[in-house]
């Protein structure tokens, strides 16, 4: 059985369920990632015979880290290998249309999942020439409002916090930008908000008040299913950026602020997604793209509070903020260099 999704804008087909997204019933065109997790097919036979070069491994933090994996090219950039300590792999072709996933007991389908719709994916929209952020968007009045940051920054907390409110998710932690006539729109992500326990004490009173994404992990999600906050599952066209500042203890936080075009873009820069996986052409393209980027949509700075309880605040400074720019129509075109 083939199971049709859809996330990031992508249309996506799969011989196995895929915890976390949303099954679609009407019947898709061809699609643009073909994904198996059974016994090894025939491409990747092939590609494990090409030679191989295991790149630089990165030091990372936890499973959502997009740095934590060993990358291994092979061939001459055919195909590529994502791998974990835990034994979780994914084999990707070079064009991000095929990919092939495998696990060890006792990971579970939850735990690769994990994997597949964070640093896996985001790796396969760099493959595919996209612009994408570690930001998390939601949908304010009809448009895209990105909250862009570090990791640990507040913007998936944010976004929930939007999404009890009313405001529907359309993204957390990856925000892929698109282009079409001439105007820059974030497509919807998964429905799903993945939080840490000190999170969901924050915003529900208790650590356990969430489901865990997976028995294995101790990261909770909430379901953008309508219950208690919604999913946005069309594109929306992008009106503003927030960036995250470091949390202060002042009087006048939370507040919001402009941010200078030149600091804007450098902001910009060290928020695209795995962008140390770039090479000296491909850094250069997206440079270019963030420059349009910056050129033609408002970025603005949030300063939170240290104080969690500060969040409703912070909720209505951006509600109230990002009013004025809904329904802004960006006019540029943006590409990343493959």
């Amino acid at each position: 059985m083939i199971y049709s999704y859809r996330a990031y804008g992508l249309a996506l087909s799969s011989d196995s369920v895929v915890p976390a997204l949303r099954e679609e019933r009407s019947e898709l065109q061809l699609p643009d990632i073909a994904m198996s997790f059974g016994p090894r097919p025939d491409w990747v036979q092939d590609a494990l015979r090409l030679p191989q070069q295991m790149e630089r491994p990165r030091p990372g933090r936890d499973r959502a880290d997009d740095s934590a994996f060993t990358l291994t090219t092979f061939g001459a950039g055919e195909f590529f290998e994502l791998r974990y300590d835990d034994g979780t792999r994914f084999i990707v072709d070079g064009t991000g249309r095929r990919l092939w996933g495998t696990w060890l007991p006792p990971l579970t389908p939850e735990d690769a999942a994990t994997y597949l719709l964070g640093p896996v994916m985001g790796f396969v929209l760099r493959r595919r020439s996209v612009l994408a952020f570690h930001a998390s968007s939601v949908c304010v009045s009809g448009s895209a409002v990105m909250l862009c940051g570090s990791s640990e920054s507040g913007k998936s907390t944010t976004a929930a916090a939007l999404g009890l409110r009313g405001i529907p998710v359309l993204a957390d932690d990856i925000s892929r930008v698109s282009e079409d006539e001439g105007s820059l729109y974030i497509e919807p992500g998964y429905p799903r908000v993945c939080l840490w326990p000190n999170a969901v004490e924050s915003l529900f009173g208790a650590p356990g008040a969430l489901p865990r994404i997976t028995p294995t992990w101790e990261k909770c999600f909430l379901a953008l299913d309508g219950v208690r906050a919604s999913f946005e599952p069309k594109k929306r066209p992008l009106s503003v950026v927030y960036l995250f500042a470091a949390r202060v203890n002042e009087t006048d936080a939370p507040r919001i602020q402009g941010s200078r075009g030149r600091d804007a873009l450098l902001e910009l820069v060290q928020n695209t997604y795995m962008n140390w996986l770039l090479d000296r052409n491909q850094r250069a393209a997206e440079l270019d793209a963030l420059g349009r980027l910056v050129a033609s949509v408002p970025v603005r700075t949030i300063v939170p509070h240290e104080d969690p309880a500060r969040i409703e605040a912070l909720c209505e400074l951006i509600v109230q903020d990002a009013k004025r720019f809904s329904g802004r129509q960006s006019s540029t075109t943006v590409e990343s260099g493959h």
